[in-house]
């Protein structure tokens, strides 16, 4: 513990206050992430269940409509909390083993050091060990599933050394209810018991992750037109989901918090089609069959990086800072450290490197502002595919050696990734190369070791 504090003081320094006499103004930051949620999976693009509240926070606010994210759940959190590409730290896939060196200068971390009180209410999932929870990168309260999604009822992780996995601040704990209510219960009570200082709010749900069970009430809620048990509780489970999200903004109301917050919606990655009832999972008698993730027009699904993978709904509330409205300019995980750190006033003071942005421009221009000259980058689980991106063209590299395929995609003329244009297009696709070989140069370049 006294090399953990010694590195948290490290980290703490490594942050300044930006003196500009508006420290009071320091907005509140709520960041809500569902788990597995589709492109179409919400109403307000074409979903069959009804979300009737993120619809209504998508039409009064910003909707960023390429928001994109990793392919799976560990790498999405390890770009969210660090603000680089997961693949920096050697993390593809979802992992139990700790994903961060013990100094990572990390979000909370670094909001922390400007003032504010910090808490995750849900999945961790880079680190399943209680000495390796978030609790030791910077959140003074945590609570969930220290590994990843777990049963709706009985908080299980998959069978093996993490299913026992809910916890209350790395003390591991046993409750009655189901985990929607439970994430959301607690985000609630934290928002009320909060003071002056401004506050890091981190809401990652395990909804709409499998294994699927949800409440009679939801499930009886369902429209009539959706059938078939597992579509039916996946509808339930948004519907739970979109409900839940309601009742952490009229919390934030009712604590008078909403009007001095910074609240954004997205998924962790695209949605999934495995099955419901998988057996890694303890039983707890799972309805049978596929999950219905929807992410059209898009193609692929979770675990690709194809559009349907990575690009996921994302809506932008800021009061009095961000007016309603779409913006396509695109956004990456990984600019939501600079940006948050930004709005708070915190400067790195040394080179983080960083590869996200500090977007706060484009929030509060919306469509009126040029996107950003840059390179998109991704990593598939075990770096089966890479991918690189301009905001038009897209470049996606599959198998290694003689097995390497490349395809060259126009996303701007072709968004869902319909024509392989490589053959027709030689000197964008060499371009393209070029650049996927610089901008993966810097993988694992921050190596792990196991804590002892």
């Amino acid at each position: 513990m006294t090399l953990k504090t010694t590195l948290l003081g490290a980290c703490i320094a490594a942050f300044c206050l930006c003196q500009n006499g508006r420290a009071a103004a320091k907005p509140n930051i709520v960041f809500i992430m569902a788990d597995d949620l589709g492109w179409a999976d919400v109403a307000f693009h074409g979903g069959n269940a009804p979300t009737p509240h993120l619809d209504k926070l998508a039409a009064e606010n910003l909707e960023l409509t390429h928001h994109y994210v990793a392919p799976v759940c560990s790498p999405t959190r390890t770009a969210l909390m660090t603000g680089r590409f997961w693949s920096r730290f050697g993390v593809t896939q979802p992992q139990n083993n700790r994903a961060l060196p013990w100094d990572t200068v990390t979000l909370p971390r670094a909001l922390k050091a400007v003032g504010y009180d910090t808490c995750l209410t849900g999945k961790w999932h880079l680190g399943s060990l209680p000495e390796e929870g978030p609790n030791h990168f910077g959140f003074d309260h945590a609570y969930g599933s220290l590994a990843g999604g777990v049963g709706p009822w009985d908080h299980f992780y998959k069978q093996g050394p993490f299913s026992v996995t809910w916890h209350r601040d790395e003390k591991l704990i046993t409750e009655q209810g189901h985990v929607t209510d439970l994430i959301t219960a607690e985000a609630i009570k934290w928002i009320g018991e909060r003071g002056a200082a401004p506050f890091f709010l981190y809401v990652p749900f395990t909804a709409v992750h499998l294994p699927l069970k949800e409440p009679k009430e939801w499930e009886s809620r369902v429209p009539a037109s959706i059938t078939g048990e597992v579509p039916r509780h996946y509808a339930a489970s948004i519907m739970h989901l979109d409900d839940s999200v309601a009742k952490i903004i009229d919390a934030l109301e009712k604590a008078g918090k909403r009007d001095n917050t910074l609240l954004v919606f997205t998924s962790d990655n695209g949605g999934s089609t495995s099955q419901n009832n998988d057996t890694k999972y303890p039983a707890d008698d799972y309805p049978n069959g596929s999950i219905p993730g929807n992410n059209l027009p898009l193609r692929g699904k979770k675990g690709d990086v194809f559009e349907g993978g990575i690009r996921v709904p994302a809506i932008v509330s800021w009061p009095g800072v961000v007016s309603p409205g779409k913006t396509a300019v695109p956004f990456h995980i990984a600019d939501w450290m600079p940006t948050f750190c930004a709005a708070a006033g915190a400067k790195p003071d040394g080179d983080l490197r960083w590869d996200g942005a500090d977007m706060t421009t484009v929030l509060k221009s919306g469509s009126q502002v040029a996107k950003p000259a840059r390179m998109l980058y991704w990593t598939a689980p075990g770096f089966s595919a890479v991918a690189v991106s301009d905001g038009t063209w897209k470049l996606i590299v599959t198998g290694k050696g003689e097995k390497k395929v490349s395809a060259l995609f126009n996303i701007a003329t072709d968004p869902n990734e319909s024509m392989d244009v490589s053959a027709a297009e030689p000197a964008m696709l060499a371009k393209m190369s070029a650049a996927l070989k610089e901008i993966s140069a810097s993988d694992n370049d921050r190596k792990v070791t196991k804590a002892k």
